[in-house]
């Protein structure tokens, strides 16, 4: 999940930060410099202008002033370069540097922006307090169209969300408002509301609310708050066309998922993107496993506030940054117990995280999946392919309403993207050192998102609006493809054994060796400045010959393919392993090997692309949950034992020429805690003195079973 969203970033800019201040001062100077340089030289000109009359004073005066302006020059230039080094210096020593760039970049851009004055010209500003069914009431602004009347009546477009619905203030406006430009301009009454205990809301906040089953009427949740204020804005709100959509990614992606269980009739289309689903899968947990990633982010998620705010209360409890390395501060750090206790004692949500290592009824009750059943109306999943955060959501979303809710519009997109990339066009489309082509945000946004909104909030809702079922990206052919279903009903499954350093048709005898030591973790990147990073990102399409000859992973790599072959579908690793040790965690890679001699369409400087390892996807699976997930088991040493595991869908094609690889290793550090290989009841408190080597065996039974299109 994001950790902050455009709202958030908005609300903190509009503060002025001091360090905004500062370089602006400092770049302000810098400009004074030139602009005095500039006149100067000017002053030279008139002295070379044809139409000029040369005169021995004005020869003078040039004689005296070139070596003046050319110094001046030097002066500033020199002076440029030490000012803006010293700010960059002051940056990266700051403890929010992370987060300080993306609110100053974004500050410039908004300040930029603020020059289109498109919404205030076209919108009117109000904001309510939006009273729920027990009394709680929920911070609001809508944006209504000017032009709307009795005889041109529109929609309302929603977005909730616990990052900040800032600016505040009905003469303060967004610069955009909607999914994208091409709705904005389209126009609809935009709403959009802080959810419960976040920012100007009342309420208290916690993380993936509980869904209420069965429900009084006070009961309250995510759905009914949806309700309410669906209701309120049909009442309150003049000239609407009696419709509602409602929009968001990251977590507003949840409270858009959640929200189609509000089952109000005029809610007619609802687009979740990058939404969470379950937290023991997405975001801070993999099937269990805690992702120390995302260690830097719980502040946003677990202080809470004591008053209204209009501004983020929880920037004092960020980590500093000490040093470019990133790594350096995980390793400093010790333990997963050793910075929990000495970063986030006072933390709600670390702290409830590390108290439930298990799948546990207070994870149940944050599952969504199952309570999505009867859903009547158009949903619009969306997601991105190398999303480090919520990859799981979208696509169990999806197929989860699928089969539960056949009068749903049912309709999956999911491309190239990280985590929200659809929202901004990059032009030339990479992620992370990968190119996937040009103008795919804008082909999304332009002919997908708008045309779904448009359809079912200005059109007939009853008719179908002609997207596919499944709109994917395949990211080896680098081209969108249509589905009629998904996972494709031609695909196949397919076994490739784990055997001989290869992958095979059929299953062997023998088995591979591997050592692990927990002192000696697998690192998950070597680019170490990304560790720095507010959430994971790159490592999802990155090269992986880092890791290629470590004794502690197992690489199993094909031949150079004589044709294409794509994966379409569910990804699932079927491991049949044995431990010296009473637990470990699997870490599997599925990898595509491009040729030796590759030259891509589009490069970045500096990357080396022949037999680069990009990564297609990965998992990890604590050993401990391979029988439930409600309850660890520790493993037997030196007895064969199956873990079996889902990486998640693909839908790439390893091109003619390329290779198929798998790499297994059982440490992947610091993207994930460590595990100590010693089973506890709650490895989350373990100490280093826990920490247990073990030789690992993966049988040449094991296998990788891939939905491959015929």
């Amino acid at each position: 999940m994001r950790g902050l969203q455009d709202g958030q970033y908005q609300s903190i800019s509009s503060q002025t930060h001091p360090f905004q201040l500062f370089l602006c001062l400092i770049f302000d100077y810098i400009e004074m410099g030139y602009d005095i340089e500039r006149n100067l030289w000017r002053s030279m000109a008139i002295v070379l202008l044809p139409k000029s009359k040369f005169t021995p004073t004005k020869v003078i005066n040039m004689l005296i002033l070139s070596p003046f302006c050319l110094g001046l020059s030097a002066y500033w230039g020199l002076l440029s370069i030490f000012i803006f080094k010293l700010a960059v210096n002051f940056f990266y020593e700051n403890p929010y540097f992370n987060i300080m760039y993306s609110f100053f970049i974004l500050g410039k851009t908004q300040k930029t922006e603020q020059k289109d004055t498109f919404v205030k010209d076209n919108f009117t500003k109000k904001e309510f307090y939006i009273p729920m069914r027990d009394g709680v009431k929920l911070f609001t602004a809508v944006y209504i169209p000017k032009d709307i009347s009795n005889k041109n009546k529109y929609p309302f477009l929603m977005q909730r969300t616990c990052y900040s619905i800032a600016p505040y203030g009905e003469n303060e406006y967004k610069t955009k408002v909607g999914p994208n430009t091409y709705l904005m301009k389209d126009k609809y009454i935009f709403v959009y509301q802080d959810v419960r205990g976040r920012y100007m809301s009342e309420g208290t906040f916690t993380n993936m609310t509980p869904q209420v089953e069965r429900k009084t009427k006070k009961d309250v949740d995510e759905s009914t708050d949806t309700y309410d204020t669906i209701e309120w804005l049909l009442k309150n709100i003049k000239d609407n066309n009696g419709k509602a959509g409602q929009f968001g990614t990251s977590y507003p992606g949840f409270y858009t998922a959640v929200g189609t269980l509000s089952q109000h009739p005029a809610l007619v289309a609802s687009s979740p993107q990058a939404p969470i689903s379950d937290f023991w899968n997405d975001d801070f947990l993999h099937n269990g496993r805690f992702m120390l990633g995302y260690f830097r982010t719980f502040p946003v998620f677990g202080v809470q506030k004591t008053q209204p705010e209009k501004q983020a209360w929880y920037m004092d409890s960020f980590i500093k940054q000490t040093s470019e390395d990133g790594l350096k501060f995980y390793r400093d750090m010790g333990t997963l117990k050793d910075g929990y206790e000495k970063y986030y004692k006072n933390n709600f949500f670390m702290t409830e995280i590390m108290n439930h290592p298990n799948y546990d009824e207070f994870w149940q009750k944050r599952g969504l999946l199952p309570h999505l059943k009867n859903i009547n109306h158009a949903v619009m999943t969306v997601g991105g392919w190398f999303d480090a955060e919520d990859l799981s959501g979208p696509l169990n979303i999806y197929k989860t309403i699928e089969k539960t809710s056949p009068k749903a519009k049912n309709t999956i997109v999911m491309g190239p993207f990280s985590h929200g990339g659809w929202s901004q066009e990059q032009g030339k489309h990479f992620h992370s050192e990968t190119y996937f082509g040009d103008s795919i945000a804008t082909y999304y946004q332009k002919n997908i998102e708008t045309r779904f909104f448009n359809h079912y909030l200005k059109g007939n809702t009853k008719e179908d609006a002609g997207l596919p079922e499944a709109l994917m990206y395949d990211t080896g052919a680098k081209e969108w493809k249509e589905f009629a279903s998904y996972p494709p009903k031609n695909a196949q499954k397919v076994n490739f054994y784990l055997a001989d350093k290869t992958l095979k048709k059929s299953s062997g005898q023998g088995y591979s060796e591997y050592y692990s030591d927990p002192n000696n973790p697998v690192l998950s990147s070597d680019h170490l400045k990304d560790f720095n990073g507010f959430t994971p990102k790159n490592y999802m399409s990155e090269d992986q010959r880092f890791a290629v000859g470590r004794p502690d992973v197992l690489t199993f790599t094909t031949d150079v393919l004589t044709d294409d072959i794509t994966f379409a579908g569910e990804i699932i690793a079927k491991l049949n392993i044995a431990s010296t040790s009473t637990d470990a965690d699997f870490a599997v890679k599925l990898i595509d090997v491009y040729p030796e001699d590759f030259k891509p369409a589009e490069k970045k400087d500096g990357v080396i692309y022949g037999n680069y390892h990009q990564m297609v996807r990965s998992e990890i699976m604590p050993a401990r949950f391979r029988n439930t997930k409600e309850k660890g088991e520790a493993l037997v040493p030196n007895q064969k034992t199956a873990v079996n595991f889902r990486l998640q869908d693909v839908v790439h094609t390893f091109k003619k020429g390329h290779k198929i690889q798998i790499q297994i290793s059982s440490t992947w550090f610091p993207l994930f805690a460590i595990n100590p290989q010693k089973f506890m009841d709650n490895p989350n408190f373990a100490n280093k003195e826990d920490y247990t080597k073990a030789f690992i065996k993966v049988y040449d039974d094991s296998s990788i079973e891939a939905e491959v299109l015929k």
